[in-house]
């Protein structure tokens, strides 16, 4: 039999031969509570599945799936199987079929700890046990036999036998009879990987959203939230519920599809992998978005697009689901593109294009220029590869893209595109032709031609300003030329706006935009012929396009000495987002970008920006800046951070975000010392609220420079003995400047799975310090002995944190480069997801490299 990771082939074969009529699920959780097995056997429950299903071919084989430890009977269509001559860990062999067929599936399935399938939690602080599912792309066969594709939808029945005192959600509306057994209503049709189940003693918050339509119906939407009993008292449900009543509104008003699943859930759960999953009825979400202490407006603004992303998807993905992973995009780019889309239009937070710029799109920028870049519209072979298709292309390249659409075709013909979608396709699967077809009908554009442009061909494209002046400084010709990258030559067409900047009263201000229609290597402006000269031009004015900005020497100038002149929120935050790229191009040293930071960054209104500039910042030091300058650089950043917390308003967020800048940033002594008096209240900084979080942040940098020992962690987990003090304890300890706690902890991510995901993610965080280079480099040597293995053992999840998060990328020298070389060269054959991890690291090591080189040249003309 194959294994467990099916392949699109395989998919497609089992989608021709059955349709699924319905599942039936009985989940027997008692077993999540109470003493576990004395042996090394998984803490296991029992899942009874219930398939009907027919076969276009009576007579022929196909297989369901199911990963689980042991099963206990099979049984189809009346005859019983043996589990043992069926049933090969990953599938169950399903010969000889009828017309109609029922398949029951009797198993012991295991509890999860790296939050795959139905994943475990125990409370450190009072005990208790939280069970919650995360599915996608395909671990319902963790908990349930299954049909494991997303084009094999069905109504699902659920009733969970759960411990005493416990609530349970899934999709449909559920409660308990008087045997304790929880009956859930009967979902609409459904993929396998969008069904749900959340258990435990959770805290349970309930509002009512209602809708009056034009035809005097109303809809209304029992709402829910809830989180674990430790976080209630943080659990701010009014503005959760505040924000989906508004998304739930603004999807109404624009749809035309009244929302398809009952009630609306929202959970909060621990130790989750991801943002969010938009099982339909009972979306779930990391529950960091639970803020324990001070946060800005940018964390509020975050959790808000997750929820209205989370919500798109009830359309786009629940309803109307892709028929296979290629077309991932049809769901998470539409997400990701309508969760801004009705963040800035819908609730307060008016300036979500400002962060879909500055944010969203460097994730999409940085992702489609690595060597395994890919259309929007992948080629998606198997699961291992669905997996790592959760990424900048699918999620931010394809919103831009969209909003770039929206430009091209218009708003209302774009939406009047969707209300069609939906209503021809409810609860079916599409591919990328579905959606085209509808959109050439509203818009009256050729499709196929934009769609081979930009959904069909991978790479970004950079556009840059070639202007010439007549002798009264007044513009003769401004064109655009657009580039490409020579391994993905592709040149698409881009609606732009161009905007002309000048400095007025000490501002630097937009006087002229025209808009056009960028086609081929060279575009003219017509519309800015004889303006008056600029001090800055603006291609992709407004963030209009996806592209690479770059810039004449003009305006480049104009930058280094006035960009924080720049009033507008958007053009600044584009600015910002094009000299990064120019860094990580290697065509701006580094240096310059951190003085640009430390000159310019405290005058930065938008909090999100500035916290993303800090980020850069760090990523300029630690990966871009020449190896010999790093000490004066951290020195130069750890001075201007202090400098501008003490200058931010007491109490503001400005002043949080820089404390914790200077936080990341302390290397001196007198700076560290400075922490250690804000965590022992012998310091204090005017406004500064010094709360659990915020010491977790100051401890940190103490404990990687040798400042907090053991002890000194321990009191703090003290203060704070809960699971995020739990994640902050293991990161602190990983910290430590020692050899043995790194060899501890590289034994207790590598060598051992008795970590939970949240422990494994939070240590190796802890152990990858960049002041810790030597420390760090017998690691290199051995990453590469160890990633198979692991990659082989573990599930894909922590296999993915383990090659990404310990891929020794702080040796930074060509020894790195060409071992890495090596081992891609020498395991050619192992699993191409692997391989694609690595193929990645090599890639932004070769990067920094780069940048490095570009500074190093920069420093040696200074």
């Amino acid at each position: 039999m194959p294994g467990e990771n099916l392949s699109r082939d395989e998919a497609r074969q089992r989608a021709e031969l059955l349709s699924v009529d319905g599942y039936e699920v009985a989940l027997d959780l008692r077993s999540a509570v109470g003493e576990a097995a004395e042996d090394s056997r998984p803490r296991t429950f029992r899942s009874v599945t219930t398939i009907r299903f027919r076969s276009a071919q009576p007579g022929a084989s196909t297989f369901a799936d199911l990963l689980a430890p042991a099963v206990t009977a099979v049984t189809l269509n009346g005859e019983k199987l043996d589990p043992a001559a069926v049933f090969d860990g990953s599938r169950i062999a399903l010969d000889g079929l009828a017309a109609e067929n029922v398949l029951v599936v009797d198993a012991q399935c295991a509890y999860s700890r790296t939050g795959e399938g139905l994943h475990r939690f125990i409370d450190p602080e009072d005990g208790e046990v939280y069970l919650y599912t995360q599915y996608e792309p395909a671990d319902a066969r963790r908990v349930f036999a299954t049909f494991e594709q997303p084009d094999l939808k069905a109504p699902f029945r659920l009733e969970v036998t759960a411990p005493e005192g416990w609530t349970v959600w899934s999709n449909g509306t559920g409660a308990p009879d008087g045997d304790g057994v929880w009956r859930f209503a009967e979902t609409k049709p459904i993929s396998t990987y969008i069904t749900a189940v959340v258990a435990g003693p959770y805290h349970y918050e309930t509002d009512l959203y209602t809708r009056t339509f034009d035809d005097g119906t109303t809809l209304e939407i029992p709402l829910g939230a809830m989180c674990r009993k430790g976080l209630a008292r943080h659990f701010d449900a009014d503005d959760i519920f505040l924000v989906t009543k508004q998304g739930l509104d603004f999807f109404h008003d624009h749809f035309d599809y009244p929302y398809p699943f009952g009630k609306y859930d929202q959970a909060f759960v621990p130790e989750y992998n991801i943002g969010a999953m938009e099982n339909p009825g009972c979306v779930t979400f990391r529950e960091e978005f639970v803020f324990r202490g001070k946060v800005t407006q940018a964390s509020y603004e975050r959790r808000a697009n997750v929820i209205l992303h989370e919500m798109a998807h009830m359309w786009f993905g629940d309803l109307v689901t892709m028929q296979w992973w290629d077309d991932l995009w049809l769901k998470e780019s539409f997400a990701d593109f309508m969760g801004s889309f009705s963040l800035v239009e819908a609730t307060r937070f008016s300036n979500g294009w400002v962060t879909f710029a500055n944010n969203r799109k460097s994730w999409a920028y940085r992702a489609d220029q690595l060597p395994s870049t890919h259309p929007i519209t992948a080629d998606i072979h198997d699961l291992e590869a669905a997996k790592l298709n959760f990424d900048g292309i699918t999620y931010a390249k394809g919103a831009s893209v969209l909003k770039q659409l929206v430009a091209y075709v218009g708003r209302e013909a774009f939406l009047e595109g969707a209300r069609r979608y939906f209503k021809r396709h409810e609860y079916g699967n599409t591919r990328l032709g579905d959606l085209l077809s509808v959109l050439a009908e509203t818009s009256g554009r050729d499709m196929v031609a934009w769609s081979q442009s930009w959904l069909q061909t991978a790479g970004v494209n950079s556009l840059t300003p070639v202007v010439t002046y007549d002798a009264g400084d007044r513009i003769t010709q401004l064109a655009v030329v657009q580039e490409a990258a020579e391994s993905h030559p592709e040149l698409r067409p881009h609606r732009v706006a161009v905007g002309l900047y000048r400095r007025s009263g000490g501002e630097l201000v937009r006087y002229a935009q025209a808009e056009v229609d960028v086609a081929g290597p060279r575009t003219v402006v017509d519309g800015l012929t004889g303006a008056e000269r600029p001090d800055l031009v603006l291609v992709n004015d407004e963030d209009l396009t996806y592209c690479k900005i770059r810039f004449d020497e003009g305006s480049l100038a104009t930058l280094r000495a006035h960009l924080g002149d720049i009033t507008d929120p958007l053009a600044r935050a584009l600015c910002w987002s094009a000299l990064w790229s120019l860094t990580r191009d290697a065509l701006m040293p580094a240096r310059d970008f951190i003085d640009l930071v430390l000159r310019f960054a405290g005058r930065e209104s938008d909090i999100g920006v500035l916290q993303m500039l800090h980020a850069w910042a760090r990523s300029a030091l630690q990966h871009y800046a020449a190896p010999e300058w790093r000490e004066q650089g951290g020195r130069l950043l750890a001075e201007g951070a202090l400098r501008e917390l003490r200058l931010a308003e007491p109490g503001s967020q400005h002043q949080l975000t820089w404390a914790r800048f200077f936080a990341t940033a302390a290397t001196s002594a007198a700076d560290l010392q400075l922490l250690r008096g804000l965590l022992e209240g012998t310091a204090k900084i005017d406004g500064l609220e010094v709360d659990q979080e915020l010491r977790w942040a100051f401890l940190e940098p103490l404990a990687s420079h040798g400042v907090a020992d053991e002890s000194v962690i321990a009191d703090e987990l003290a203060r704070d003995d809960t699971a995020s003090g739990k994640r902050h304890q293991m990161r602190c300890l990983a910290a430590r400047p020692s050899a043995a706690v790194k060899d501890q902890a590289w034994a207790q991510v590598v060598e051992s799975d008795t970590l939970s995901n949240a422990l494994v993610e939070a240590t190796i965080s802890g152990f990858v310090q960049a002041g810790q280079r030597e420390l760090l480099a017998p690691y290199a040597s051995k990453y590469f002995e160890a990633i198979e293995r692991v990659w082989a053992d573990r599930s894909i999840q922590i296999g993915m944190d383990v090659v990404k998060g310990l891929f020794p990328g702080l040796q930074d020298d060509e020894g790195t480069l060409a071992a890495t070389d090596a081992w891609l060269n020498g395991h050619a054959g192992a699993p191409p997801a692997l391989r694609r991890l690595v193929l990645e690291a090599r890639d932004d090591l070769a990067r920094a490299l780069r940048g490095q080189a570009c500074d190093g040249g920069a420093g040696a003309g200074a």
